[in-house]
């Protein structure tokens, strides 16, 4: 699998040193020089397959002459060891629930899948793994990689901006796994990504590498759970499928968009953003004018400067889609609230997340078609949140409850490169 740097077409690699590097030249993200495309029967031969061996399938088409079948199999095998199911919400809705892995949130497969890339390719050398978290990818992070020999993880999140129970879930460990509060909001933490991946002598000196929807494979990885859930619905409703992203780094829209590229039947997607609307008002006015970041319910979607929409447009470049064709909507924090109060009482207790993603499909979904969106995370990681918007209390899943005492382990810092490249060198290997 070769694939090219989006800001610098002439520098190209292989999966495994794209893995490996994170990110190209000038920050530039990876892309896949060539997509794999499945036809029609293809596609009906993979949907009935058991997740595992359809993800195997997709990915062996994506970096089969790097990784043997055998060997990809049981790595995809180690990584995607929980369900992701559809749940029925209303007659012409479902949701996709992702949010039944270890740390209860839909990063949990990419993480997990990378962390079995990263352990495929690296063999024994030491790595560090830096990467920014607006909630759920700390988590995902912090556990898929905890306890593997040569490896130390650091995650930057913005202080005071994640639910404590997010906080509860990645910055209990301890061991090789370091998290840092930094004074400012999510895009600061991947500001000072950037800068340390920029910067030559500490990216080779410390083997850095990056964990979050930056790295290619933990994209791929999240394109197995959209076929997956296209499996469990009926014929009928697949073409006719019409599916609602919560977006704030972009990461999962893309990943949809890719399995759609390769042949998986989606009518549209939704990007459902909250008032931090960047891609929304860019469709709207065809002008990026990033505003600063609010703080809102759903915070893991609190980002002005969506980092993977660059992989978007590229691959409506390639594909020769027209962006007028990508669904958008704006939730903002009171019609959230709204949402999730009015499933509620039908049954279905969501996150402001799904929320955000629910009420732009209600909007938009068209009588004849079927709609699907992502409960990105379980409700009990925004405990606080929903119980207080829904006036109930919600129970703890065991992944929570055991870690809800335990004390938290990070270090506070100012967002300065130049006070985390001195944090990046001292702590022990």
């Amino acid at each position: 699998m070769q694939l090219y740097n989006l800001k610098d077409n002439n520098e190209r690699v292989c999966f495994s040193q794209a893995i490996r590097q994170g990110l190209g030249r000038w920050q530039g993200l990876f892309f896949p020089l060539e997509l794999p495309s499945f036809d029609a029967d293809e596609i009906d031969t993979l949907l009935a397959m058991d997740f595992v061996t359809r993800s195997s399938k997709i990915m062996e088409a994506f970096v089969g002459d790097e990784i043997g079948s055998e060997r990809l199999h049981k790595r995809v095998e180690a990584a995607f060891t929980f369900p992701a199911p559809v749940v029925q919400v209303e007659d012409d809705i479902a949701c996709l629930e992702l949010f039944h892995g270890p740390t209860l949130a839909f990063k949990d497969f990419g993480g997990r899948f990378m962390a079995q890339m990263l352990a495929e390719v690296a063999g024994d050398k030491p790595v560090t793994i830096l990467t920014a978290t607006s909630g759920d990818t700390g988590a995902a992070v912090a556990h898929a990689f905890y306890g593997l020999k040569n490896v130390r993880v650091v995650i930057l999140y913005p202080k005071g901006k994640i639910s404590s129970l997010q906080e509860k879930l990645f910055c209990t460990l301890g061991g090789n796994v370091f998290t840092v509060a930094i004074e400012g909001d999510f895009d600061a933490c991947q500001a000072l990504v950037k800068q340390a991946f920029d910067d030559r002598s500490l990216r080779e000196g410390l083997h850095l590498n990056s964990a979050n929807s930056i790295n290619i494979s933990r994209l791929l990885a999240q394109i197995c759970y959209y076929f997956e859930a296209v499996a469990q619905l009926p014929k009928e409703k697949r073409q006719q499928l019409v599916i609602s992203v919560p977006s704030g780094n972009f990461g999962n829209l893309t990943a949809g968009l890719l399995a759609k590229a390769i042949g998986l039947p989606v009518k549209r997607f939704i990007a459902a953003t909250n008032v931090n609307d960047t891609v929304p008002r860019f469709l709207s006015s065809g002008e990026w004018k990033p505003n600063s970041t609010q703080a809102t319910l759903s915070n893991a979607m609190d980002v002005s400067q969506p980092n993977n929409w660059p992989r978007v447009e590229e691959l409506f470049r390639r594909q020769h889609w027209s962006l007028s064709e990508l669904g958008f909507a704006t939730v903002n924090d009171e019609t959230t609230k709204q949402t999730m109060k009015a499933l509620a009482n039908i049954g279905h207790v969501i996150e402001p997340h799904a929320a955000v993603a629910y009420r732009a499909l209600r909007d938009q979904l068209q009588p004849d078609e079927f709609g699907l969106f992502l409960g990105t995370a379980h409700p009990a990681k925004f405990q606080e949140s929903v119980e207080s918007i829904l006036e109930r209390e919600l129970p703890l899943p065991d992944e929570l409850a055991e870690r809800e005492m335990l004390p938290l382990l990070s270090y506070s810092m100012a967002a300065d490169f130049d006070k985390l490249s001195h944090f990046l060198i001292t702590i022990p290997h």
